[in-house]
């Protein structure tokens, strides 16, 4: 399938990507374990081992069933290239491995998920690269320490776990101005909801765990970008190692299949979900970017076709009203996931932010009371008559009304 403007997202979703490796009249993309490809013409094999010819040599290196994968999000993003890593992580310590070198500077935001804000804190620091950490949602602020000079520009929006938003085209016209290279986590929004290359940024990256794969049954990432910068980060991940399992390929590129489906509806239910959440007298506050009471909501507005399914909200009692709600929860995971089709819960301090500490996590704005909230694609009556007998519950134990 061509990258033809005129296809719906959703059919781009379905046939994106496969064509090109069907075989033996199968509808489906097949799983190749071969971890080595074999050649009788040693002239053909050198030119597929130097990238003068299409092919494959080494399973670290490509395989059918990842490229594939990789050619499907491609499409969707609407990017020149794509390459896979094994997991969300590797993908962005792998991107800003590549981009950047001991001296150089990068300029990003305090609200990034848990690990990535463990990368600028902890390990970019050791290699002498300068990490400034910018109030999220602080447009001016941003714009001014971009100014001073930096590599690269890191941005996530909306961000994990209180999904607040950064005006994209706004931060990457101001890091195009000083060279830098704008890189974005996509993995909340989705493809369906944001495609960040439309507003200038240069890599858009995705745990492929969560909604693309959407079945919480297979690990991966995927950075998408310029077929120049790509071939960079693929270089590194191809030496270093971080390669996509075929298996996870393949069950990553089966979710994709009905990803337009899936984020709809639980676009659909997070909203209601949310708004019902405002009417709970137990619950403290509601981070979606859908409320129109979200210090983000115009300008999610602006880049978003939908809100996600993601959202998160604070509840009275902090941890102890955590520790008795959520475990009354019926149609919900308590697990450190996201985007599946089953609706995931848990505290930033078991998930998203599990490698901070309680101080660290207050610093960015994350109450120890807070829960994390993946819509899944239940019927939207039930989670919400799932939530409110929990609530229920909470109050009878407390004596308080609701």
């Amino acid at each position: 399938m061509t990258e033809n403007k005129n296809i719906n997202i959703g059919t781009k979703s379905v046939w994106a990507g496969e064509k090109d490796y069907l075989v033996h009249g199968a509808s489906q993309v097949p799983v190749v374990h071969s971890v080595a490809y074999t050649y009788e013409d040693m002239d053909e094999w050198y030119e597929v081992a130097t990238g003068k010819r299409a092919g494959h040599i080494y399973g670290r290196n490509t395989n059918p069933t990842v490229q594939a994968f990789e050619d499907k999000i491609k499409i969707l993003e609407g990017a020149e290239a794509a390459t896979s890593f094994s997991t969300g992580m590797a993908a962005i310590s792998d991107t800003l491995s590549t981009l950047l070198v001991p001296g150089d500077r990068i300029v990003t935001i305090k609200d990034t998920y848990g690990g990535t804000n463990k990368i600028f804190t902890e390990f970019l620091p050791r290699l002498n690269i300068e990490v400034q950490l910018c109030e999220t949602g602080n447009h001016e602020d941003l714009e001014a320490e971009i100014a001073k000079g930096c590599k690269v520009l890191y941005l996530e929006t909306p961000t994990n776990p209180t999904v607040k938003i950064t005006d994209i085209e706004r931060m990457a016209r101001a890091g195009k101005a000083v060279g830098a290279t704008v890189v974005i986590d996509n993995t909340f929004a989705t493809p369906i909801n944001q495609n960040p290359l439309n507003f200038g940024v240069d890599l858009v990256i995705h745990s492929a765990t969560k909604f693309l794969g959407g079945h919480a049954d297979a690990l991966g990432g995927v950075v998408c970008g310029s077929k120049e910068l790509v071939e960079k980060i693929y270089h590194y991940r191809e030496i270093n190692g971080a390669t996509m399992d075929p298996m996870a390929a393949y069950l990553i590129l089966r979710g994709m299949k009905t990803l337009h489906l899936r984020v709809k509806q639980q676009c659909e239910s997070a909203m209601k979900i949310a708004k019902y959440l405002q009417t709970v007298d137990i619950v403290e506050a509601v981070y979606y970017p859908g409320l129109e009471t979200h210090p983000g909501h115009d300008i999610a507005k602006k880049q978003m076709s939908g809100f996600g399914g993601m959202f998160s909200f604070a509840v009275k009692g902090g941890v102890d009203t955590v520790r008795d709600l959520l475990p009354q929860l019926k149609f919900a995971n308590r697990a450190a996931n996201l985007g599946a089709v089953e609706t995931t819960v848990g505290p930033a301090r078991t998930t998203s932010h599990v490698e901070c500490t309680p101080e660290e996590r207050a610093a960015v704005g994350i109450p120890e009371g807070l829960i994390r909230y993946s819509t899944g694609i239940e019927d939207v009556e039930d989670l919400i008559a799932d939530l409110q007998q929990a609530f229920e519950y909470v109050a009878q134990k407390n004596s308080v009304k609701l």
